[in-house]
Order: C-alpha cells, then structure tokens, then sequence
C-alpha cells in the first residue's frame, strides 16, 4: 500500500490550508495512506482531517537548524516505507528530514538552496497561485500538470468525544445558541479588533446568545478586559483551552466572529457562519475559504500594509470598524438572530 510522509506547516492558518491538497491525493489513489510529520501545536488540526492516518510530531522549533536532531529524525522515519515526501515550508532545513529518510521522491517547491534535497523540484508561480491552499493543492499534482480546478474549501471534522470532554472540563452548559469570538492573532496588533468594539458587540448579542471567547494564553488579559467591559455577558475562555478542546467547542458555535487569524480559518473549515474582522491584512490574499463567511473591513487608503504594528500610530482600520457594522455583517448570516 503507497504511503506518502507530508511535511507539514508550522502555522494553524497554514495547517488548514493543507486539507484540500490531501483530499486530492485521495482522489488520485484511494489506497494511499498520509501520514503527517507536524509540530505538536499544529497536530489537532491534522487529527480532525479525515484523509489523514497518522501525525508524526516534529519536536523541532520554528527555524531551529539542529541538524543531528534532523538526521535521527529522519533516520527513524524510514520504518514508515513512504514512496514519497510532499515538503510544504520553503526552508532547507524542512527539507532534511525526508533526505535523511531515504524517501525515494521528494517533492516541493524551489527555494532556499535545497535543490540537492529535492528531487521532484516544482517551479512556483505566485501569479497564478496567489493563495496559499492553490500552492499545496498544486503539489498533489504530477509535475508539470494544471491545478485541479476549483480547490475545494478545507474542511475538518471536529472529535464527538472531544466536545463532550471540553464542556465537562470547562463546565460549560449553554442555554442559549452560541456565539464565538475568536480575540487573538498571533501576527500581531494591527490585526486585533479593539477590546471595547468586542465588548461592545457582546452586549447587543447577550439577549439571545452565549458568547465564548476564545484565544491563547497572550490573549487572557484581553479576554478579560473584553468580560469586564461587556459587564459579564462574555465568558472569557482564552487560555483556558488547548487547540484541540478550541476545535471542538468552536464547532458548537451558531456563528463566529473573528480576527484574521488561525482560528478563523479553524472556523470556516468547520462550516460555521462567520463574520471575519480585516484591518492590516487582505481578505484578498488569506481569506477565510467559506461560502458561508462574511467580511468587515473599511478598506482604507492605508490598508492593507500588513504590518504588525501601524505604521500610522492610528489603527483606523480597526480602530473605526464600529460594532455596528459588523452586527450588520452578522445580520446577513441566516439564520442569525440579531439584539439592536
């Protein structure tokens, strides 16, 4: 039976992305079995994709060389007999662990001085796979080959077991429907919806929803602010769960309102309704990949710059996307009850 070893992205927004490249393998051979070589904090993502077997922990930090650590790495990895390797970060270094493999066919783009890694080296047109989720899926192609058109919209499939654990652990027992708010984004602040705005939007939606906030431990403070200025009608959950318990519980949700970030990707390719908040990046270029996702942005001269920090001093992009523009988004999602 084919075995093919993915060498996956570090980031969560990324790791969605890989979905429909997998999906297409499958079509291709439905014998193939997928196994992924992934950092821990990705893995939950992986786990909930139906097309994947089995997820190898990658222990390597981010732009860590290690390169004895790579080799043993890779060396253990031959048990697993794969016929090939799909190499999806352009660094060299992610490239060495399915060398040291002897994985017979090494496929990834050219980049970084890995040729000599790289047997199975495609050129990358960034015109014509402007998106990140094109790139991948294009590497399930055979060289040379056009992308399969249209790249259908990832998808994964939250733990049943799991739901039933996070609520437990959390002693969570909604009475009313729902509402995410995912508050963070690891990018950076130009990307954040400003806390009161939050605050502001958990009021009007308290009536008739449950609001869950969620986020990582740098976003605890925020969360709690957002709690404190939404006079308690927001449960401030950042932190408090892991991303796998985030995955599941998002999946309950009646809709999600979100910053650009990884979790907004986590909520499209669980099919939530979702409205997404866009200040210094482009809902061009990393968009949440949904038909059922909505977008809030002023679409200012200034942006997008894609900076972390604005560059203005300002953050109007965010700063003046009033909570009334994004009920307004929410009001387009069916069905979605509303509170003015």
């Amino acid at each position: 039976m084919p075995k093919i070893l993915v060498i996956a992205p570090a980031w969560v927004g990324d790791a969605v992305m890989v979905q429909p490249m997998l999906r297409r393998l499958k079509e291709q051979r439905p014998d193939l079995e997928i196994d992924l070589f992934a950092p821990a904090w990705v893995a939950p993502v992986f786990r909930r994709m139906a097309e994947v077997r089995r997820v190898e922990i990658n222990p390597l930090a981010h732009g860590e060389l290690k390169f004895k650590l790579r080799r043993e790495l890779g060396r253990a990895l031959k048990k697993g007999a794969y016929s090939q390797a799909i190499v999806l970060p352009n660094s060299w270094k992610s490239a060495l662990v399915p060398f040291f493999a002897g994985i017979p066919l090494r496929t990834g783009f050219i980049g970084e001085f890995r040729l000599w890694l790289l047997n199975d080296a495609r050129f990358l047109d960034k015109k014509e796979l402007p998106r990140m989720v094109e790139r991948f899926a294009q590497l399930a192609e055979r060289p040379h080959a056009p992308l399969a058109r249209p790249v259908p919209h990832p998808r994964i499939t939250p733990s049943g077991e799991g739901v039933e654990k996070a609520l437990a652990k959390l002693e969570l027992a909604p009475k009313k429907p729902v509402a995410a708010f995912c508050i963070g984004a690891e990018y950076g602040p130009a990307k954040r919806w400003p806390a009161r705005h939050f605050a502001d939007l958990a009021r009007k939606l308290a009536d008739a929803y449950d609001i869950w906030l969620f986020g990582s431990g740098k976003d605890e403070a925020m969360g709690a602010e957002i709690a404190q200025l939404s006079e308690g009608k927001a449960l401030n959950l950042c932190g408090r769960t892991d991303l796998a318990e985030a995955i599941d519980l998002l999946s309950l949700a009646e809709f999600v309102v979100t910053n650009d970030s990884g979790l907004m990707h986590v909520a499209a390719a669980l099919d939530k309704p979702l409205v997404a908040v866009f200040g210094s990046s482009s809902p061009v270029f990393t968009p949440p990949l949904s038909d059922k996702a909505r977008i809030a942005t002023l679409g200012l001269p200034c942006s997008p710059c894609f900076k972390r920090q604005c560059p203005k001093g300002h953050l109007d992009c965010l700063e003046k996307l009033e909570p009334e523009s994004v009920l307004a988004e929410i009001g387009a999602l069916a069905p979605v009850e509303i509170i003015s």
